[in-house]
């Protein structure tokens, strides 16, 4: 029987890095073949490599595959639930004449970024794959249509980070591996910490999540983990996420003591309660003991129940990491306060903390009252639309085309003198 417990998931915090620096391993990368990857792949390179997705040592091969789709876990019973492949068009594999048991380049903004040993070249249905993990092959769902865009061919294979990537700010304020997240734990003299999944800029709502699931936990410290990667338009800029549940902090609304905010390099696939399951195993591996889920976690439109992501742990085995379950948090203008679902009594007056309302606010212009939005907090998110955003607050056009990305890779430099060409090749 394999005990999902074990903390990190699977009983070891993977660590796949080997940065290189002597002139010989470098020169030696001009033998493999390369191939570039994108944003997602990257991050999830990064993510495999440092630990967040332990077990996982590499992409998944049709085995994992097969089971995560049908049975939520990997091939040797940890529960997994989201795919973590390597997607490739046929029509590339042909160009690179790859074969399984090479050991290939991936190439990031140019740069060398992982390395990866090919140990099994596959194919998948993407349409049964879309249904298994989303729930609907309808294309409108974003994680859908990234699923039914995926190459026509998969690569698997273990890989290791030979090229350590720069986090640019603000985000390297906020960017800690597992393994550095789990020391500043120590630190602080956390034995229990509550994890509050973030991509929205925190309303008064949030805030009180946090601190209602801090509570309920008895926890010592709260991680704000932040999501920080793929974007579409309308979104918040990622900058003004981060920067504005710290500030929460700073402004003393919660103690220094018992908040953090951290960053995760994860591109979401709104899978629901699929996604919300993923989400508790990598904050496991982060070193929390409880996560929150409040409404919709992780959903879009009107494909998940409302409390779906409430459900799903019902029929798990003990994760090892306790679910701290949340319901809806409003304005209520009789209580004249922020008030909780499970509480107030005055249902049919309460004005919701969507995200809709606040970004209304944020968009006209109105100063909000403090107790639905801090004025602290829309203080950082105006700074950071001057600073990061092109002037908006919110994804557009320019923000997506020009801002400066998260992560950024660099040539690989050789310690002492040398006469190979890497450097000319890989800079």
């Amino acid at each position: 029987m394999v005990d999902n417990s074990l903390s990190p998931h699977g009983g070891i915090l993977v660590e796949k890095t080997a940065f290189l620096s002597a002139p010989s391993e470098i020169e030696n990368l001009q033998s493999l073949t390369p191939i570039p990857v994108r944003d997602q792949l990257a991050h999830e390179c990064v993510n495999i490599a440092y630990g967040f997705f332990s077990p996982l040592d590499g992409f998944m091969g049709a085995k994992d595959l097969h089971s995560v789709a049908k049975n939520m876990t990997l091939d040797s019973g940890y529960i997994w639930s989201i795919p973590i492949v390597f997607d490739i068009p046929q029509r590339e594999l042909d160009d690179l004449d790859l074969s399984v048991g090479q050991t290939v380049l991936l190439m990031y903004q140019n740069y060398p970024l992982a390395t990866m040993e090919v140990t099994e070249i596959f194919e998948y249905d993407l349409h049964s794959l879309a249904i298994d993990i989303y729930g609907t092959d309808d294309s409108a769902h974003p994680g859908v249509q990234r699923t039914l865009n995926f190459g026509d061919r998969f690569l698997s294979g273990p890989i290791s980070l030979i090229n350590e990537p720069q986090i640019n700010p603000p985000f390297d304020e906020f960017w800690l591996t597992p393994r550095q997240l789990r020391r500043k734990m120590d630190e602080l003299g956390w034995n229990t910490t509550v994890a509050h999944q973030s991509r929205n800029v925190p309303h008064s709502g949030h805030e009180w999540l946090m601190k209602g699931a801090w509570l309920a936990s008895e926890s010592d410290g709260i991680l704000v983990s932040a999501v920080i990667g793929e974007k579409k338009p309308g979104d918040y800029i990622d900058e003004a996420i981060v920067l504005a549940h710290d500030r929460l902090r700073k402004s003393g609304f919660f103690k220094e003591s018992i908040h953090q905010t951290s960053a995760l390099l994860w591109d979401m696939r709104y899978a629901g309660p699929r996604e919300a399951v993923f989400h508790a195993i990598v904050r496991k591996n982060l070193g929390c003991t409880h996560h929150m889920f409040g409404r919709d976690h992780a959903g879009v439109g009107s494909y998940y129940d409302t409390y779906a992501a409430h459900q799903i742990f019902d029929d798990l085995p003990d994760l090892g990491i306790k679910s701290v379950l949340t319901l809806e948090w409003w304005y209520c203008p009789v209580c004249a306060g922020v008030a909780y679902e499970g509480l107030c009594g005055h249902e049919n007056q309460k004005q919701e903390l969507s995200g809709t309302f606040i970004r209304s606010i944020i968009q006209g212009g109105v100063e909000p009252a403090a107790l639905t939005l801090r004025p602290e907090v829309l203080e950082v998110v105006r700074q950071c639309a001057d600073e990061y955003g092109f002037g908006d607050p919110f994804v557009g056009a320019e923000y997506l085309a020009n801002r400066t990305p998260v992560m950024s890779m660099h040539a690989l430099d050789c310690t002492s003198p040398c006469t190979c060409t890497c450097t000319e090749q890989y800079s």
